[in-house]
């Protein structure tokens, strides 16, 4: 059920997003555009509700719970730069706005912009361990929780691969093309 809920929510966030476009862009109703765009946390925090319920209900952890935390904490560090962007695209196609802006493509531009998306990355993973610790709380048994626990491991190991496959990888190209 979690994961139903999960691609909802998922589904929701665009749906929302969109329609909060739309209504900006094609009806031109400012206000009620940003109104739906303050309603996008919501959907985040009725997913961690449902998941903290289904825990308390007594439910046996198990992945999808962790995985649940881990769309709560992508979506909070990495939600801005999706509405940003589809705001720029959106505006662009329906309302005649400047191009979207693209982000750098090789040298040290790449390499700042890569720190940064790492930067939020790491931001991503610690909010998705400290909900991952709460609900560890609502599980209280140490032994039920290890599906959730293991979410640990998967968030450092997003870490290290983000690092290793962003900026490591576009500093040593920068590097390699300035020497």
């Amino acid at each position: 059920m979690i994961y139903a809920l999960i691609v909802a929510c998922e589904i929701g966030f665009w749906v929302v997003l969109l329609l909060a476009l739309a209504i900006r862009y094609l009806i031109r109703n400012e206000r009620l555009s940003r109104a739906l765009l303050v309603c996008l946390p919501l959907i985040d925090f009725l997913l961690i509700i449902f998941t903290a319920t289904d825990l308390r209900r007594g439910t046996t952890a198990t992945f999808a719970h962790g995985l649940a935390a881990a769309y709560i904490g992508f979506t909070i560090a990495f939600g801005g730069i999706a509405v940003k962007w589809s705001d720029e695209h959106f505006a662009h196609r329906f309302a005649a706005g400047p191009a979207p802006t693209t982000a750098p493509s090789r040298g040290w531009g790449l390499v700042r912009y890569d720190f940064t998306l790492w930067t939020r990355c790491v931001a991503a993973c610690l909010i998705t361990m400290t909900l991952v610790e709460v609900l560890v709380q609502l599980v209280g048994n140490t032994e039920s929780a290890q599906p959730l626990l293991a979410w640990h491991r998967h968030a450092f190991g997003c870490i290290v691969l983000w690092f290793l496959f962003g900026p490591a990888w576009s500093l040593a190209t920068a590097w390699r093309r300035a020497h």
